[in-house]
């Protein structure tokens, strides 16, 4: 976990927060929002919402009274208490790429494998920068789509002592996946007491809950489990192509399932979540880390912090198909971003390549040195006399030089954020070492870090009990 303690880059004035404020309350009232669950619909009409079908209506002033219950700030427990996480405030938490259905490994793209979910829920547990794997860190395709989901979580809950994400594709995957939860830290009461699972859920934008996502969002909530209340929206197709109506309809989409999660159990964190970028107006095809969605993670976090909700967004988007500059360049564009806007849960933060269809274990790598990087470039400078370091220029004099001084022979080990996949040999001690681009070095450093990585302990009556739930629901559901 990252404290970002730097000024946040907020780019709406108050008019403009004005006219977005007009526009999400026009939304919800005059068109409405899409609930495609039962159950839903009622706790909405029992509240009462206008409710036509499945379309409902809302007061934007009951929407507010809602939201109001959720917390700004709320703790997410680990099984090793060293990595246990706060969201919201100053707090930026990094998980890794979540959803592919394909792993780039060098140059070979192909079907992601259990083999290659459990090599990532490795990498990491070997970087300290990151706090989570995440959740389908890559969709492992040769496993039976019934049961995947528990062998993901066991996965996730062995192989890292950090926390995870939920499953939201059924509410059974929610259900076992609470169970899995509650076996590691102690029960219900102990999850509920300080959450242990976050789980993130999609609206089928634009302006429509499906019932997968809404029958999750009650389980998780009711077991007191935060949730990321995320808008999926690509100007152009699931928004209009200007960011203003974008935002203005994902103030509404977001809020909405706020308030829901809010109806099902009052006080159940939430965070609000951003998806947003455009698409190819030649192509059709999504587009990341373009200016337009650097621009609409700063907004969002300010509009968040508006809210008074934690903020989700960014990560290490881009749409290039391999590990290139455009891969790297496109991330940098979505991650500082990320970064001046202060986001509170980064989704996506390492391996994601080819517009999320792809997990890279190369480009999980070039992630974790950019995130690295950045949190030294937005760690405070401390001004003192010691870093002034007068004395030093006594020493050297006119004309000299600092590399043997004693300011420097007491600071050298760490004076500088020292890369690990970066290098700086000259062309000649390149050449001479192999000519090796940065894919070589992240090839070779992955491959290092599978090979020296140390499971993380478990308690024997844990793990036993672990296996024997997952083995049994196993059974029960590829039977």
């Amino acid at each position: 976990m990252f404290e970002n303690k730097m000024p946040r880059y907020e780019i709406l004035s108050d008019e403009s927060m004005a006219v977005l404020d007009k526009g999400w309350r026009r939304i919800v009232s005059e068109i409405g929002i899409e609930f495609m669950s039962p159950w839903a619909i009622d706790m909405l009409r029992e509240a009462g919402q206008v409710v036509e079908g499945d379309n409902v209506k809302f007061d934007p002033e009951w929407i507010l009274q809602q939201v109001a219950k959720a917390p700004s700030e709320f703790n997410l427990r680990a099984r090793n208490p060293k990595n246990n996480v706060h969201i919201g405030g100053n707090s930026m938490v990094f998980g890794g790429v979540y959803g592919p259905p394909f792993v780039r490994e060098g140059s070979v793209r192909r079907d992601a494998t259990f083999n290659d979910f459990e090599n990532f829920c490795k990498l990491t547990q070997s970087f300290d920068a990151l706090d989570s794997v995440g959740g389908v860190v890559c969709e492992p395709n040769d496993l039976s789509l019934d049961s995947r989901h528990l062998d993901m979580a066991f996965a996730a809950a062995t192989l890292t002592d950090k926390f995870f994400m939920g499953n939201v594709v059924t509410a059974e995957n929610a259900k076992d996946v609470i169970r899995i939860a509650e076996i590691l830290h102690g029960g219900r009461g102990a999850i509920e007491e300080t959450p242990a699972l976050i789980s993130l859920v999609n609206c089928n934008s634009p302006l429509r809950w499906d019932d997968r996502m809404l029958d999750s969002l009650r389980e998780y909530a009711l077991a007191g489990q935060p949730l990321v209340v995320t808008p999926f929206l690509l100007m152009g197709a699931m928004s209009p192509v200007t960011i203003p109506a974008t935002l203005a309809q994902q103030i509404a989409e977001a809020l909405t399932g706020v308030a829901l999660t809010q109806l099902v159990r009052p006080g159940v964190p939430v965070v609000f979540g951003s998806f947003l970028s455009n698409i190819d107006m030649q192509s059709g095809s999504p587009q990341f880390g373009t200016p337009e969605s650097g621009i609409g993670l700063l907004c969002t976090g300010q509009i968040a912090r508006h809210f008074k909700l934690p903020f989700r967004g960014g990560g290490g988007l881009n749409s290039s198909q391999t590990v290139d500059a455009q891969s790297a360049y496109q991330t940098m564009m979505t991650m500082m971003p990320t970064f001046l806007s202060g986001t509170n849960w980064v989704m996506h933060t390492a391996g994601w390549l080819e517009g999320g269809l792809v997990s890279s274990y190369d480009k999980f790598i070039l992630d974790v040195e950019i995130l690295q990087s950045l949190m030294a470039e937005f760690t405070p400078l401390e001004f003192n006399e010691s870093s002034l370091a007068f004395d030093a220029h006594l020493e050297v004099g006119h004309g000299g030089h600092f590399l043997g001084a004693a300011h420097t022979m007491e600071r050298f080990r760490d004076c500088f954020y020292r890369p690990f996949l970066t290098n700086s040999d000259n062309y000649e001690r390149w050449t001479r070492l192999g000519s090796r681009d940065t894919r070589d070095r992240a090839a070779e450093i992955w491959q290092k870090k599978l090979d020296e990585y140390v499971l993380p302990e478990m308690d024997s009556q844990i793990l036993a009990e672990l296996t024997e739930f997952v083995a049994k629901r196993k059974s029960e559901l590829d039977s």
